[in-house]
């Protein structure tokens, strides 16, 4: 029988977000046809969504703005009014029009700081948001100007999120463009196939570097597609730089790097449905802080629910991840 389920990084793009969203270069490096059959359900009509997702046993799907969102605005006040539009907007069409099936992630402007805590607090208080949703870094008046989460400019933003008792996704974007030689000749891997990753993790280490869970020990991020490599990853990193350096403690976290993914994270199976991963991230995350998940309309929601029913585990364990621990932090 088919676990019911709640997804949690399913996306959708605003009118006005498309238009300032340039999709060029999507289109060439994954092929104009595919963008297309994205671009055409990323505001789709909510039924036919909802027959796919009845037919599945999903029973809530989180929205949230795709990416890169308003993260990849260069100028402050045009992302701040995006961000504002887009939330009212995405409650009007999914949740105000289908409560018990649809929730929000909503969208914010780092690009200034204080009206990112603002439309943070308003979301959550007015919209019912279950959480904040961020695309990497921000372009801070330029595609090569970056703000990771871990800027000092942004602890007040923390703090308010501290304050909300919400998680915050932290949902993959592409490499700068002044950082993607590596890539050159194989424009292919620099977005979701290979790039999102490699930079969505380091963001992460970051995160735990600056010592942010140690001054706010209640936050949670969450991570999509198993954890973005960390839990065969970051075993490695924090055995190099603990030998590197003799044992002392580098960056200002307190405690190892890998403690943190069973204190401060959590991840969703979003877009990465393969059997061995998974196994791996509940060993390094915990049981407790695996979440299912689709990445719609990037993934099928088809694919991702017929691979989840079919996992041979522990029927507690199965319905924690396919909705329990979502329904539990995000109050649902």
């Amino acid at each position: 029988m088919d676990t019911k389920k709640i997804a949690l990084e399913e996306h959708f793009s605003t009118p006005q977000n498309s238009q300032l969203w340039n999709d060029s270069g999507e289109a060439a490096r994954n092929g104009q046809s595919y963008t297309d059959f994205i671009v055409d359900r990323l505001w789709d009509d909510n039924q036919a969504y909802l027959d796919e997702l009845n037919r599945l046993g999903i029973e809530r799907a989180v929205m949230s703005l795709t990416s890169p969102g308003v993260q990849g605005i260069n100028d402050p006040q045009t992302a701040v009014d995006l961000a504002h539009k887009s939330n009212d907007e995405a409650y009007e069409h999914y949740v105000k029009a289908n409560p018990n099936r649809f929730s929000l992630f909503a969208a914010v402007a780092l690009q200034d700081p204080k009206a990112a805590a603002d439309e943070a607090e308003r979301a959550v208080k007015e919209l019912g948001a279950k959480g904040i949703l961020i695309n990497g870094y921000t372009n801070m008046g330029d595609v090569n100007q970056a703000m990771y989460l871990d800027d000092a400019r942004l602890d007040g933003f923390w703090s308010r999120i501290n304050d909300l008792h919400v998680p915050v996704y932290l949902h993959p974007r592409e490499p700068m463009p002044a950082s993607t030689q590596i890539y050159q000749g194989y424009p292919e891997l620099i977005g979701s196939a290979w790039g999102f990753t490699q930079e969505t993790a380091v963001h992460a280490i970051r995160l735990i570097m600056s010592g942010l869970f140690d001054r706010y020990p209640d936050l949670t991020v969450i991570l999509g597609h198993l954890g973005e490599g960390l839990s065969q990853t970051l075993p490695r990193t924090e055995h190099r730089l603990y030998r590197q350096r003799n044992g002392e403690v580098n960056g200002k976290n307190q405690r190892p790097l890998t403690s943190y993914l069973q204190t401060n994270f959590m991840c969703t199976t979003s877009g990465h449905f393969n059997t061995d991963d998974f196994k791996s991230a509940i060993a390094a995350f915990g049981p407790d802080r695996v979440m299912f998940s689709v990445d719609y309309p990037y993934e099928d929601n088809a694919d991702a629910a017929n691979w989840f029913d079919q996992l041979a585990l522990p029927e507690d364990v199965k319905k924690q991840i396919a909705y329990g621990n979502a329904q539990k932090l995000l109050n649902l």
